[in-house]
Parts: structure tokens; C-alpha cells; sequence
């Protein structure tokens, strides 16, 4: 019989159609001929759940690129161009006036440091012509945080020599922190919750915990590792999945970076010894040594993050150059478990994915990051490359390689409205820095896992965080039996500010809605699911098995037609002896 034959070809086809490839080139899909400019920043400007990318071109525009369902699916829409500004460096999406409508805040570079602009949202857009420039000057790149705890956006930074916080709806500064602090610049401060107590954090190598108001306390080393000359920018993920905020921080042990290696300091409560771990130091690939990019003040050496391959385990991106030749790539650097004693006390490491022939494709490369292109729940890669001379290329890269494994995808809003918002807008895409999100489950073995990150919790130096938390979950389908939401309280209150989700949906966005702040109780969420490739390979498998086995019905069905009609006949040409 033939049908066995052509059920195999069948199946033959249906994998071969859906083998998976690492990365896909989409970068023409996605901008067209306009995939130039320097990538600053993520967020909705127009509030269609759909994340825009804001591009610094020149030094003096910012374009907005707004996506759209059509090729080229991101269109440079809104525009800021003005000489007065000086170079821009910075770009920080946010709600900065609590109309519930995104607002644009740009630093810019002077000879007497950095200045501040606030360019405010109207009706989905921006209003070009009425911007607001802080009377303010900072030393460095401020900080975007919730200082105060009522969900409207706040700027950290120093000024002259004290650090102070500047509240854009009341418009003045003050002095934000008790005690003193000498922060690095380019500075790598962060607003997060280091040891899942839902309290947020300021964190510089001094560590400033919020209890009511902020206080220094020592939970992590004040100094970078011995004999290190160059320091990158610090990064905070749960690198080791236990629910703890981790201290990420790459290094160089020369001026030159020519040996290079990537710290981890540990926050959790229970660890005593609190030292750096080495999580990554062998640059070698064969004969040829690579080494991390020396930083500039403008962009500083720093690791992107995201979980690639949704496992539970934060990955990184990062830059790296041919210490004896000019070569200079992103590479992906795939978070593993330990293999070497040095790591043993972390128990997982970074690996370095030399034969990623498509980053490797891409030379010249300067910055490599995150980004959920089509709103599938994938991480996929935005990577900016320089030939000399000449204008940032932007490349994107689909992620196909872990298409069937699961996530979940939360995003925090304001919660400064929730069905009555001004003007009639959704709340949707306001980028909301500080909330914190963590879940427990059980994983296909049969073992307690949990997870844990911080939503937009640094913004300086083109940190490139997404405003909204993608946390893999294995290959495991099962539900998500807790995910814990919290945001930073306000100065004095002691509860903390916490709410619980159960048996959460695989594959699905989750946009809470903490309105109102205080009452946890009525926070409300609205999931979104995200079919992933699993379920239309499935889907497809038990439609061509159910084709396949309405053919046999058929022939079967025509084969019994056939011998009732040859009975009939025979039946016909009988000689009936009754009728003599």
C-alpha cells in the first residue's frame, strides 16, 4: 500500500518545513533603508501594546520609530531635532507629569555637565514645542526611579557634590540621601529589590535600603575584585534562579582590556561570605584570545540581559575584539551550569557561543541587545555595528532557536488610573521603572522553581532595559502557581505593597494594574495569551492525522460502495424461482 509511504513523506515535509534555524536576518522587514541611528531606548509611545524603539541619530535627533502591523513593521514617526540641546545622550521613556501619558525625558552633554529635558506626551503623541529643561545640572546621567513611592517617575542624580532627587510634578529638587556617597562616573546605580522583601533599593557600591526612607546598609562588597583596573557597568539579574537579585560585573585586569572576566556578587541574606565569584574568565577560542571592548563615558562596557532560551536563566549579549587582530563581534554568552571549581559556590556560569555564525556575520560590531521584535514572548537581537567613518547600521535578528519552550511576560504599569484615565487614554505603554515580579513552580522534574527580576531598574549609559520582564520557564507547561507582583511604598508606610497571582497560564502577557497603590487587594491584571510554536506544530500534526485518517475513511467507505453495488448486481441477474 501506498498510504504508509505518503504519511511519511508528510511527516517528512511537515519537519523540514519547520526545522529551526538559530537567527533570521529581519532587519529590512523592520526598518527598511532606515536602519541607522544609535538604538537609546524601549517603550509604547502610543499605548497599542506594541513597543516602539527610540533612535538617536547625529547626536542632536531623536527618532521615534512606532511599530506598526505592516512592512517595514517600525516607522520613524515623531521627531526631535533642536541645536540647543547640544549632543544628546540619553533617552528615558516615562509618565513624568501622572497624566498617564508617555512623556520623553533627553539628557544632553555640556561643557558643565549633563542637562535635562522633558519633552510631555499629548493625546498619543509628543508635543514638540512644549518642553520643560530642568534648572538643574548633573554631574552624570541621572538615574529615572520612583524616590518617593507614588508611581510617577523621579530623577536621581548628583549635583555639585550631594546627591539629590528632583520631583518634575511639584518641579524642585532636594537633597535625597542621609548620608554621603561618592558615586563613579559613567555611574551604574540601580532601583531595585536585591533579597525578594519586596523593600526597593538604590543601589551604588553603597547600598541604600528603603524602610520608610532610605539607609545605608553594607549586603554586598563596597570595592570591585582585587587587581581589577577597568570596571564595567554592574548589572542585576537572578543569575543562579533563586529568587535573589545578583551583582553581574564585568572587569578588565589591564588598561587595554587584553584579560578580561565577568564577577558575580551574591545578595542573598542566608550566603555569609558576600566575596566576588568569577562566572566567566576563559576568552579563548583555539589559538586566539578575545577580550572585552574598553568603554567610553558615553557608553561604558556593560552586558546586556535576557533569557534567549527562556530556560529560567538570564543570558547576556556583549562586544567582544580579537586581542591580536581588529576583529570586533557580539557574541552570546549562555548562562550554564558550573563546570569549573571557581564557580562552585553560584553553581552556574556564562559559556561563550563561538560558532554564532549570524552575530559573526556582523562586523564592527559596538552594541549588541534584547528585544521582543514581534510580541511573541522570544527574545530576539538588536546589534549596532560602526565601519569607520561612518553612521551606526542597526541589524535585527529573529530568534528562532528555542521557539517551543515557555514564558511569562509581565508588565507593570503606573496604576495611576485604571478605566478613568485623562483624556480617554490606556494606560498600556507608560514605562514605569521599580516594580518588582517573582514566581515559584514546578518544574517537569518535579522541583520547587522560582525566578525573580526588576522592571526598568537602571536607565543611564544606554542600559536598553525593556519595559517589561520576559521570565522563562523551561520546557515545562505546567501553570505558575504564585507570581508575586510589588512596587516601591511611599515614605513611612509599612505595609508592603505586594499582590499574588495563581495558576498563571504558560505563554501568556500579563499587564497588571496597581490601581489603587495602596490596596493590593484590588490590583487587577489582564492576561494575553501567546500561542508558541509547540502548539501550532501540534495543531497542525492533529489536523494532518485527522486528514490522514478521513482518506482511509474514504477509501474504505468507496470500497464497500463498490462490493454493495457489485451485490446488487449479482442480485439483479438472479433467477427467482418463486415467480413460475
Amino acid at each position: 500500500s501506498k498510504l504508509p509511504y505518503c504519511f511519511f513523506t508528510f511527516l517528512c515535509l511537515f519537519g523540514g518545513l519547520y526545522s529551526i534555524h538559530a537567527l533570521q536576518d529581519v532587519t529590512m522587514d523592520l526598518f527598511g533603508a532606515q536602519n541607522y541611528g544609535t538604538v537609546a531606548a524601549f517603550g509604547d509611545l502610543n499605548s497599542d501594546k506594541q513597543t516602539d524603539i527610540f533612535i538617536i541619530r547625529d547626536q542632536s535627533e531623536v527618532v521615534i520609530f512606532l511599530a506598526d502591523s505592516k512592512t517595514p513593521y517600525f516607522k520613524p514617526t515623531v521627531h526631535i531635532k533642536n541645536d540647543v540641546f547640544a549632543v544628546f545622550t540619553s533617552v528615558v521613556p516615562g509618565d513624568y507629569d501622572g497624566d498617564s501619558q508617555m512623556d520623553v525625558l533627553l539628557t544632553a552633554q555640556t561643557s558643565s555637565g549633563t542637562n535635562v529635558y522633558i519633552f510631555w506626551g499629548n493625546n498619543r503623541t509628543l508635543d514638540i514645542d512644549g518642553w520643560l529643561k530642568l534648572n538643574k545640572t548633573f554631574t552624570d546621567q541621572p538615574l529615572v526611579m520612583d524616590f518617593n513611592g507614588d508611581m510617577i517617575p523621579d530623577i536621581f542624580g548628583v549635583i555639585k557634590s550631594s546627591s539629590e532627587v528632583c520631583y518634575l510634578t511639584k518641579r524642585y529638587c532636594i537633597n535625597a540621601l542621609s548620608s554621603s556617597v561618592n558615586l563613579r562616573i559613567p555611574h551604574s546605580n540601580a532601583f531595585i529589590d536585591l533579597n525578594k522583601d519586596f523593600t526597593h533599593k538604590i543601589v551604588t557600591f553603597s547600598l541604600f535600603l528603603q524602610d520608610g526612607n532610605f539607609t545605608q546598609e553594607q549586603v554586598m562588597p563596597a570595592e570591585p575584585p582585587a587587581k581589577v583596573v577597568v570596571v564595567g557597568q554592574s548589572s542585576f539579574v537572578d543569575f543562579d534562579g533563586d529568587g535573589y537579585q545578583d551583582h553581574l560585573l564585568p572587569v578588565c585586569f589591564d588598561s587595554d582590556c587584553l584579560r578580561s572576566a565577568i564577577y558575580l556578587a551574591k545578595t542573598d541574606p542566608t550566603d555569609k561570605e558576600n566575596e566576588w565569584v568569577p562566572v566567566l574568565s576563559d576568552f579563548k577560542r583555539r589559538d586566539t584570545v578575545w577580550s572585552f571592548v574598553p568603554g567610553k563615558p558615553g557608553q561604558p562596557l556593560a552586558l546586556h540581559l535576557g533569557d534567549y532560551n527562556l530556560d529560567g536563566f538570564p543570558d547576556a549579549l556583549v562586544v567582544l575584539r580579537n586581542t591580536t587582530g581588529s576583529d570586533q563581534q557580539a557574541f552570546l554568552l549562555e548562562n550554564v551550569p558550573c563546570n569549573t571549581p571557581s564557580c562552585h559556590s553560584v553553581g552556574r556560569m556564562f559559556r561563550i557561543h563561538w560558532d554564532q555564525s549570524d552575530l559573526g556575520a556582523i562586523p564592527h560590531a559596538v552594541t549588541a541587545t534584547f528585544f521582543d521584535i514581534y510580541e511573541d514572548g522570544i527574545l530576539d537581537m538588536l546589534v549596532l555595528s560602526q565601519a569607520e567613518g561612518k553612521d551606526l547600521i542597526i541589524h535585527a535578528l529573529k530568534n528562532n532557536f528555542e521557539a517551543d519552550a515557555y514564558f511569562v511576560k509581565v508588565m507593570v504599569l503606573s496604576g495611576l488610573c485604571s478605566n478613568d484615565c485623562p483624556e480617554g487614554v490606556k494606560p498600556f505603554g507608560v514605562n514605569q521603572p521599580g516594580p518588582y515580579v517573582m514566581y515559584t513552580t514546578v518544574d517537569s522534574n518535579g522541583y520547587l522553581k522560582n525566578a525573580s527580576a526588576g522592571q526598568l531598574s537602571q536607565s543611564a549609559h544606554f542600559s536598553l532595559q525593556l519595559p517589561y520582564t520576559v521570565l522563562g520557564l523551561g520546557r515545562s507547561a505546567n501553570f505558575l502557581d504564585h507570581l508575586f507582583v510589588g512596587i516601591p511604598r511611599q515614605p513611612g508606610e509599612t505595609d508592603i505593597r505586594k499582590q499574588e497571582w495563581t495558576a498563571i497560564i504558560p505563554n501568556s502577557q500579563l499587564i497588571v494594574i496597581p490601581y489603587p497603590h495602596d490596596k493590593p487587594r484590588s490590583w487587577s491584571a489582564k492576561l494575553y495569551l501567546t500561542p508558541s510554536n509547540s502548539v501550532l506544530l501540534t495543531a497542525i500534526a492533529l489536523i494532518g492525522v485527522c486528514v490522514f485518517i478521513l482518506v482511509i475513511i474514504g477509501i474504505l467507505h468507496w470500497q464497500e460502495k463498490k462490493a454493495d453495488d457489485r451485490e446488487k448486481r449479482q442480485e439483479a441477474h438472479r433467477f427467482h424461482f418463486d415467480a413460475m
